[in-house]
């Protein structure tokens, strides 16, 4: 039974939920799940694509559109952002940070928990800094309502120590193209993870990887899972 249960994605930027997590997020709409997005920054340091100049603040509002219809192609129902500055969130205070994410968690009664892992998927500073955000506050009890928290990861990814959810593309990769051009300002960035956006599914991208890092107090627990709401009470 899906319906009722909650999995936030908890990521720095707008477009990290869709390069690495679209099929999950799709598959979770599609079973009648909530998804729910939570961003540290605005985007607004990031380069413009094809769009020309723009001052930080015009980049901001374009990337709150673009991220608005990603989610809305996606299924996400609630997106709320931080605002901090983009760039910067290892100046920002890590307690504020984390009970900024404590308090999106307990006020949507979480039950799932998707970010980055250590290396942040492509050593960004800023993916780092909400790794080790996110770690803090579900390992440290903040949000009760967490049961289980997972890194995604990419392509083939395989671990030693723990279990790897592998979500197929299935006929969701057009939901995920579609939520990749809607990251306009963000093109060049899109177009050299997953090539030019056409209707086949580029190669290596086939299916995402998610790997269970904490069930209810317990680390790397070893296990076969089939989906991402197994063992939840």
């Amino acid at each position: 039974m899906t319906t009722g249960k909650t999995i936030a994605f908890v990521y720095a930027h707008p477009d990290d939920e869709t390069f690495g997590c679209s099929y999950l997020i799709r598959q979770i709409a599609d079973e009648g799940g909530t998804a729910v997005l939570l961003t540290a920054t605005r985007g607004d340091a990031g380069k413009t694509g094809h769009l020309g100049e723009m001052t930080r603040e015009q980049l901001a509002a374009r990337r709150d559109k673009e991220l608005d219809k990603a989610a809305a192609i996606l299924g996400i129902s609630v997106v709320e952002q931080l605002g901090l500055p983009d760039g910067k969130l290892k100046e920002a205070d890590p307690a504020m940070l984390q009970a900024k994410i404590a308090d999106f968690l307990q006020r949507h009664q979480v039950e799932v928990v998707v970010t980055f892992p250590e290396d942040g998927l492509s050593g960004h500073p800023d993916h780092i800094v909400i790794h080790h955000a996110v770690n803090e506050v579900v390992f440290g009890g903040q949000a009760p309502s967490v049961q289980k928290l997972y890194y995604n990861q990419l392509g083939s990814y395989s671990s030693d120590h723990s279990s790897v959810l592998r979500v197929e593309a299935g006929n969701r990769w057009e939901a995920k193209r579609q939520a990749l051009a809607a990251h306009e300002s963000q093109i060049w960035s899109v177009e050299r993870v997953f090539g030019p956006l056409g209707p086949a599914i580029p190669p290596g991208h086939q299916f995402e990887s998610f790997e269970l890092v904490w069930e209810r107090g317990v680390k790397y627990p070893q296990k076969n899972e089939s989906s991402i709401y197994d063992d939840l009470l």
